[in-house]
C-alpha cells in the first residue's frame, strides 16, 4: 500500500477564525483532508505580540480548536497538534536558525510588514512597539513546523507564499549539504486568495474589527453585512463599477449560484443595483454556509472533554513522527555523539 503524503498547515491562536481564514485555506483543508495525512498546527509558540495576554492566547486554543472541528475537520483521521506540546520545533528552529542568513528574513516581504506594523502601529493612535527577537525567530520556526512532518503540501492563504518559498530553500540546503531528508513542499492557496475587510480594508483582521467570524450567529452575520462597505458613493439605481463594490467579492465567493452573481453584475454595470439587495443576498449566502458549522460548534462546545482529547491524542501522534524527523536530522548533522563509542 503506498504512504500518503503529509500536509502540514496551521493558524496562531490568536482569536476566533473568520471567512478570510475558511476561504483562504480551511475550506481546502476540509476537502485535502480525505486524501492526505494531516496535521493541523497551532501554532501557540508564534504569538509574540500577545506575550502581555497569554490567557488570552490560551482561551484562542480553544476557540481554534472548536473553530475547525465546526469547520468539518476530522481529529480522528487527522492530527490536531499545539505547537509548544511537542518540544521537537524548538530543537529544529535552533538547528536550521545555523543556515538561514538574517539576509533572507530581511526580504521576506510578509515579515517586513508585519515588523512594520509593530513598530509604527497598525491602526493612527495605537501602541508603538519595540520589535522583539521573535520576530526574527518565528519565520524559523515556521519552516521547522512545516519540515518536521516532511510534508509534501502546505494549504495557504496567499500573504505565506514567501514562507513556503523560504521552506523550499532550506530544505534544498540542508538536504543537498547533509542527509536527504526533507521533501521541497509545495504550496497550495485557496481559491479565494486574500478576502478584504467589511470595512473595505485590504486585509480581514481582527484586530481592524472588520471580520465576519465563523462562530457568528444569524442576527450578527445580518448586522455586519449591513454596515458593510459598498464601494464609492452612488444612488440606489444609479450604474456602478463591481470591481469597486467588495460585496461582489464576497458574492463571488460565496454564492455557489454564478449565473445569479453575473446577472447582478450585469444589472450593476448597466441599471444599478441597490446595495441593500445585494446586502440580503450576501447575509442569505452566508448564513446558509454558517450554519451548519455553528451547529458543529455547538455540539462541540457542548462537549470540551472530546476538544481536549482530540487535542491530546493528535499532538501524541505528531510527537512520533517529531521523533523520527529529529533521529534523521541528528544523523544527518552527525550529532548523534554517544551513538559512535
Amino acid at each position: 500500500m503506498t504512504e500518503r503524503k503529509r500536509i502540514l498547515t496551521g493558524i496562531r491562536p490568536t482569536g476566533s477564525l473568520h471567512l478570510g481564514h475558511y476561504a483562504g485555506a480551511i475550506e481546502n483543508w476540509v476537502r485535502l483532508q480525505h486524501e492526505y495525512d494531516c496535521s493541523f498546527l497551532i501554532a501557540d509558540y508564534q504569538v509574540s505580540d500577545y506575550a502581555d495576554d497569554i490567557t488570552h492566547v490560551r482561551q484562542s486554543v480553544w476557540e481554534v480548536a472548536l473553530d475547525w472541528l465546526g469547520a468539518g475537520l476530522n481529529p480522528e483521521g487527522s492530527n490536531f497538534v499545539i505547537e509548544s506540546l511537542v518540544p521537537e520545533h524548538t530543537e529544529l528552529t535552533t538547528l536550521l536558525s545555523w543556515f538561514l542568513p538574517v539576509s533572507m528574513l530581511e526580504r521576506n516581504p510578509t515579515l517586513k510588514a508585519e515588523m512594520a506594523a509593530i513598530e509604527e502601529g497598525e491602526e493612527p493612535g495605537s501602541e508603538r512597539k519595540p520589535v522583539p527577537v521573535a520576530f526574527y525567530t518565528y519565520p524559523v520556526m515556521q519552516v521547522a513546523n512545516i519540515l518536521m512532518p516532511r510534508a509534501h503540501l502546505v494549504p495557504v492563504g496567499e500573504d505565506q507564499l514567501p514562507h513556503i518559498e523560504m521552506t523550499r530553500e532550506i530544505a534544498r540546503r540542508f538536504n543537498n549539504r547533509f542527509k536527504d531528508v526533507f521533501p521541497e513542499p509545495d504550496a497550495l492557496v485557496g481559491r479565494v486568495p486574500r478576502l478584504v475587510g467589511i470595512d473595505g480594508n485590504a486585509k480581514m483582521s481582527k484586530s481592524r474589527n472588520n471580520t465576519i467570524d465563523l462562530k457568528d450567529d444569524a442576527a450578527t452575520v445580518t448586522k455586519k453585512i449591513r454596515g458593510m462597505y459598498g464601494g464609492p458613493p452612488r444612488g440606489a439605481t444609479e450604474p456602478g463599477d463591481p470591481e469597486e463594490n467588495p460585496i461582489f467579492l464576497y458574492l463571488a465567493a460565496f454564492d455557489p449560484d454564478e449565473s445569479e452573481v453575473a446577472e447582478l453584475r450585469k444589472r450593476y454595470e448597466t441599471e444599478g443595483v441597490p446595495n441593500k439587495e445585494l446586502k440580503e443576498l450576501l447575509t442569505a449566502r452566508l448564513n446558509d454556509l454558517l450554519e451548519p458549522m455553528r451547529e458543529r460548534r455547538a455540539y462541540y462546545e457542548a462537549r470540551m472533554p472530546d476538544v481536549r482529547e482530540a487535542l491530546e491524542q493528535g499532538t501524541k501522534r505528531f510527537q512520533v513522527l517529531a521523533r523520527e524527523t529529529m533521529e534523521m536530522v541528528r544523523d544527518g548533522l552527525d550529532l548523534n555523539y554517544l551513538e559512535k563509542y
